[in-house]
């Protein structure tokens, strides 16, 4: 079964946005429609739109239901042939999995959780039902838990960029912010795109304070500077100063900025001096 990420923001909730990992064997929406984009998460309202799951329905037929009433945003009705589903075939760590990035479109971390705990139980080695187990966390403001969960979905899945992007995450809710730095270097090394698929919308605009945001554009900054990418770095770099980053004058001295600094559009940005934009 192949195992896909859907990279979504929690943007109103939560202050930085962690990509949410779910294993499916449904169809994937199409990339202009969210997987390999990012987007803003659309939240359903608790109605449900769909007819109940037919008693005699089989636990694969509930299943499909379900991820296609997921793709189609209609989370609640997901849910409820998720369930009808599980109570056919209860020991699925998948159906369990599927379940909780449902609970977590709709905001519901503490139903998420243990959704993500259960399919644990069953399979205890699956690093999605361990990430999702983060987030979850992450969304209710306990970061230290969310990091323990990331870092062990990392160790059984090491070559996921998005498990790293996840865990700098919750390192820069911590203020643990060479942790972070280090983690989110790791994401872009294995995924270049990683940051700008939660970005600015997401993992960024929902920080607690204009200087957590600035520091956070000056970190990424940084990093695509170190990537060679200098387009990245000079927009986040834009960024760091429309935020009002205090300390901007530390890019003519590090090392990750060299290369950049002989690039014209560099000096040209500096001496623009980008006027902080108010709150």
């Amino acid at each position: 079964m192949r195992n896909q990420v859907l990279v979504c923001a929690l943007a109103a909730v939560m202050p930085l946005a962690p990509a949410l990992a779910q294993q499916s064997s449904a169809p994937a929406p199409s990339p202009s429609a969210s997987s390999s984009s990012y987007e803003r998460m659309q939240v359903s309202p608790p109605i449900r739109r769909a007819e109940p799951p037919a008693p005699n329905a089989s636990a694969e037929e509930l299943e499909k239901r379900g991820d296609e009433l997921r793709i189609e945003k209609a989370y609640m009705d997901a849910l409820d042939y998720y369930r009808a589903a599980l109570r056919k075939k209860p020991n699925s760590a998948l159906l369990y999995i599927k379940a909780s990035v449902s609970e977590l479109q709709l905001r519901r971390f503490p139903e998420a959780a243990k959704d993500c705990e259960r399919a644990i139980k069953l399979d205890s080695q699956n690093a999605v039902a361990h990430n999702n187990l983060g987030i979850s966390y992450y969304g209710e403001r306990k970061y230290a838990k969310a990091v323990k969960q990331y870092l062990r979905a990392i160790e059984l899945r090491p070559e996921e960029a998005s498990y790293y992007s996840n865990l700098g995450a919750a390192y820069f809710s911590r203020k643990e912010f060479e942790k972070s730095v280090e983690a989110y270097n790791h994401a872009v090394q294995l995924d270049p795109d990683i940051l700008e698929r939660t970005a600015r919308n997401g993992i960024q605009a929902q920080m607690s304070s204009p200087e957590d945001r600035a520091r956070y554009d000056y970190v990424v900054a940084k990093l695509y500077a170190k990537l060679g990418d200098s387009d990245r770095s000079l927009q986040y770099l834009r960024r760091a100063m429309e935020d009002g980053y205090k300390k901007i004058d530390d890019v003519y001295k590090d090392d990750e900025f060299a290369t950049l600094r002989k690039d014209p559009r560099f000096t040209e940005l500096m001496n623009a001096k980008p006027v902080p934009i108010p709150e």
